[in-house]
């Protein structure tokens, strides 16, 4: 089933974001990394929420663990982000029919 993660990162930037989104060679019109479905950020009052859906937990995990953890690091992104998981069992992109898990 397609799992849903928000990530909470207290005290980043969008600059930071943009920064670490180079680093992982997802900057604009780049495709998700191999098992990511969507992905989005927005700033918050306490710093910026990415939030993806991607096939598995797992792939996510190890996506992770490889890119996200020590490139977020080198762009001075103070802190670990605060995550959650959510079963999805359907999404809807635009232009194609709805997906089942």
């Amino acid at each position: 089933m397609a799992t849903a993660v928000v990530m909470d990162f207290k005290g980043a930037t969008l600059d930071q974001y943009d920064k670490v989104m180079v680093l992982m060679g997802l900057d604009a019109g780049h495709d998700m990394p191999e098992g990511g479905i969507s992905h989005w950020v927005c700033a918050t009052d306490e710093g910026i929420r990415v939030t993806d859906v991607w096939e598995s937990r797992g792939q996510f995990e190890k996506f992770a663990q490889e890119q996200i953890g020590p490139f977020s690091q080198q762009a001075g992104v103070p802190e670990a982000p605060t995550v959650t998981f959510h079963d999805v069992p359907n999404h809807m992109v635009h232009g194609e029919a709805g997906v089942q898990a």
